[in-house]
């Protein structure tokens, strides 16, 4: 096991690789609060009764989740002055409010006709529909699920180590470089990961349970009603 794994050097490395998960967790925010906000305006622009415009959203949406991401990412990088970081924070932020923007849908599909119709009859502008009716309803439902894109995008940012981003994988493979030893700066990554995305996968799950206890119960309370 010696001569695979050296403890001390495990530990003089391991201040240098905790630094840069700040770099991680950083991107990991941006992203993921940009891709709910882009998430969001895809799936309303999806729903536009402008067809040109809801296929033309529908296309470009398609069109990113079929593009690998570590393309996109030397694409935007290469043909644009951001910096690695901001390259990193776009792209990842874009790419997976494609997916999101999937989530918000189904929540709105949700949402029953009836709550539409209240709207109309309440005379709502359809700004007014959207705020007070039907996001308050679609929303919470599917929040377990737009949290467990927050797992998947940190995880994902070790891609950014081919924009020259250092965070906890660039870090540990420059360690490696200048040592010639891997195994100690790869696992400590892989260390790292484990204990943040762990706890919030747990979180995740009972946010499930929580929300479909509560979805259960108004089901349950509107039947009592009829």
């Amino acid at each position: 096991m010696s001569d695979v794994w050296d403890w001390a050097f495990a530990w003089e490395i391991f201040p240098d690789i905790l630094s840069a998960i700040t770099v991680t967790i950083s991107v990991t925010i941006s992203a993921y609060f940009l891709s709910l906000t882009v998430g969001l305006v895809f799936a309303l622009l999806r729903r536009s009764a402008f067809k040109p415009l809801a296929l033309s959203i529908a296309g470009i949406i398609e069109f990113i989740r079929a593009t690998p991401p570590l393309v996109q990412l030397f694409f935007v990088f290469y043909t644009t002055p951001l910096t690695g970081f901001q390259t990193g924070v776009l792209v990842l932020g874009i790419h997976y409010a494609t997916y999101v923007s999937e989530i918000y849908r189904s929540g709105i599909n949700a949402v029953p006709n009836s709550q539409w119709e209240a709207g109309k009859a309440l005379n709502f502008s359809k700004a007014q529909m959207w705020k007070k009716i039907i996001l308050p309803q679609a929303v919470p439902p599917v929040i377990p699920m737009l949290g467990n894109y927050l797992i998947v995008l940190f995880k994902e940012t070790p891609l950014l180590l081919g924009v020259f981003v250092m965070e906890m994988m660039s870090t540990a493979r420059a360690i490696g470089s200048q040592t010639y030893s891997f195994v100690e700066p790869i696992t400590i990554v892989g260390f790292l990961f484990l204990i943040l995305s762990y706890p919030s996968a747990l979180f995740i799950r009972y946010l499930e349970r929580k929300v479909g206890n509560l979805h259960g119960n108004k089901v349950e309370t509107r039947g009592m009603k009829t």
